[in-house]
């Protein structure tokens, strides 16, 4: 039996007919919480709605893309409307458009703000508000990346969007404190349509399908694994066990989870009366400029063959 129980309490979790979205609403769900499901496509939803009841939870589904103020009234209004009341957002639905910076187009940046940044913003926005007037609390959960953390070739317009989510995470922490609303953005990595394109994953992702364990060096050195992998901190976010935790940033996937670090100073240097251009050109390489931080999600470790 789990310490974890969220009887009573109402989720929405936005872009959840599949992949993390999913096991996301399973796990809430599992844990006794009321789900609503959201999805662009109602076969999908409906499905997943199917999935959940199956397996004793509570579920309905709201079939709207995400991202303007009338869905996220519509999302929040729904849960409202079925279950009588609001205690968890989780903010997962997102697209890709990626495109080299010479490359991308205006509708390409747009698109994926609306989804991911935009949507995070109407629907936490809404949610807050409704739970501000529950006056019981609550937990918004942020879905991010380690591309909005670390930057991530070809994906200008996702990693900005989810760089933003963290930075929201840290700024409705404070804001909604006062109302006992905790704040936090998770950084899941797991095998999905996505990840599957990256080539040195893609073999051990077929072979996961196909019934074969994912190796240690993977789910530990990695720290990659399945979608339902990454589902525990869902739940355990949204319960009474977490509730001293807000304005975080935490990673999980496969057998890791670890938090992340809030950006800050790391090294300074002074001039009296301030700096100059020839200043900064003497000065910068052996001081700020000693140890310049990397970028870029690293590349797998893989084992020597």
């Amino acid at each position: 039996m789990s310490s974890i129980d969220l009887s009573g309490k109402v989720a929405v979790v936005t872009g959840s007919g599949r992949g993390l979205g999913l096991a996301y609403a399973h796990a809430l769900a599992a844990h006794g919480a009321s789900v609503v499901v959201n999805d662009v496509d109602e076969a999908v939803a409906e499905q997943a709605v199917k999935s959940i009841v199956e397996a004793g939870g509570t579920a309905v589904a709201e079939v709207v893309p995400v991202g303007t103020t009338e869905a996220a009234e519509r999302l929040v209004g729904r849960a409202v409307e079925e279950f009588g009341r609001l205690d968890i957002l989780v903010t997962n639905a997102g697209i890709l458009r990626d495109k080299v910076l010479w490359k991308m187009t205006d509708d390409d940046f747009d698109a994926v703000i609306t989804t991911h940044l935009k949507g995070t913003f109407t629907c936490a926005r809404a949610a807050a508000v409704r739970m501000r007037e529950q006056g019981e609390g609550g937990s918004l959960i942020l879905v991010g990346s380690p591309a909005g953390q670390r930057g991530n070739f070809g994906q200008t317009n996702y990693a900005a969007a989810k760089a933003g989510i963290a930075a929201f995470a840290r700024t409705w922490s404070m804001e909604l404190g006062r109302a006992g609303i905790t704040v936090n953005a998770i950084v899941p990595v797991a095998a999905t349509a996505m990840t599957e394109t990256i080539p040195a994953f893609a073999p051990y992702i077929e072979a996961m399908k196909n019934g074969e364990a994912l190796p240690d060096f993977l789910r530990k050195g990695e720290g990659f694994g399945t979608p339902e992998d990454c589902a525990a901190l869902v739940p355990f976010l949204a319960s009474e066990a977490a509730r001293g935790i807000t304005g975080q940033a935490i990673g999980i996937g496969g057998d890791k989870v670890a938090l992340w670090s809030h950006p800050q100073e790391i090294r300074a240097a002074y001039a009296d009366g301030g700096w100059t251009p020839d200043t900064l050109a003497d000065a910068f390489p052996t001081s700020v400029g000693a140890e310049l931080q990397t970028v870029g999600i690293p590349a797998p470790k893989l084992p020597e063959a």
